[in-house]
């Protein structure tokens, strides 16, 4: 079975907060907590953001002024998105049906999994390394 997935113009309204229909709520899990969650995470708060950059860059001052003020408001912005990333990340999981703390549980789980496959016998000498 495909994993279905949203259109872009559901993924935009995804990245900016709002919520997607019950049949993406796989994709949303698969999303919070897949290898990749926290590029994921970064490139939907730069979506946030850049209606504010483009406001910045068209404010009518001096060029260098326009870049400064929204190269900061963005590096601010991504500082608190990174500070409140697990917090934010649970909630869009919540507001896909499944319990608080689910993502988090699950990244756990992946991460365990793959530290005793690293420091599993098989990975250093191969099957006949037991002997």
């Amino acid at each position: 079975m495909q994993k279905r997935r949203p259109n872009p113009l559901q993924w935009v309204w995804y990245a900016l907060g709002g919520g997607l229909p019950r049949e993406l709520s796989p994709w949303v899990l698969a999303d919070t907590t897949g290898r990749s969650w926290i590029l994921r995470h970064l490139v939907r708060a730069v979506v946030q953001m850049l209606p504010v950059v483009a406001i910045c860059l068209l404010v009518p001052v001096p060029l260098a002024y326009r870049i400064s003020a929204a190269a900061g408001g963005l590096l601010l912005g991504l500082l608190f998105s990174i500070a409140f990333m697990t917090e934010t990340i649970e909630h869009r999981v919540s507001k896909a049906g499944y319990p608080p703390g689910t993502a988090g549980r699950l990244r756990a789980e992946r991460a365990e999994r793959d530290r005793v496959e690293r420091h599993s016998p098989y990975r250093r000498g191969g099957a006949g390394s037991f002997d």
